[in-house]
């Protein structure tokens, strides 16, 4: 696996940790309050299972490989780009400075991430112009 990959599996852990340490103490009653987390609780009690907010489970199909590396590249830019939103759209519904700064982290690494792509690709471009 890349160094990017085992990266973005770390980001997986993080975003895991935070939702486990914001839930793991609820309780029923703020359970049954929330009906989004009444439904999910029922089929995952406060275990991490990966979702969009939209509640559809993530799966590799979200990834785009062609085996084509400028068309790759591509993927893997728009895919930060897209991680960045979120965590732009989560800093901007959270006032909790403990889930604002790793937030805050994990949206420089996608920037970072998307950058080293964009080296790569002119690169890539003359390999097969």
């Amino acid at each position: 696996m890349s160094p990017t990959g085992v990266e973005e599996l770390g980001h997986l852990e993080m975003i895991g940790t935070m939702v486990h340490q914001l839930t793991r103490n609820l309780t029923e009653k703020q359970i049954e309050e929330n009906p989004n987390f009444a439904a999910y609780f029922v089929d995952h009690t406060t275990g991490v299972y990966p979702t969009a907010a939209s509640g559809f489970p993530w799966n590799a199909a979200s990834i785009g490989v062609k085996g084509d590396t400028i068309g790759d590249i591509n993927e893997d830019m728009a895919a930060e780009q897209k991680a960045r939103v979120t965590y732009d759209n989560i800093l901007r519904l959270v006032d909790d400075p403990d889930i604002i700064e790793p937030i805050k982290f994990l949206r420089e690494r996608e920037i970072v991430h998307f950058q080293r792509f964009g080296d790569a690709l002119p690169q890539s471009c003359k390999l097969f112009a």
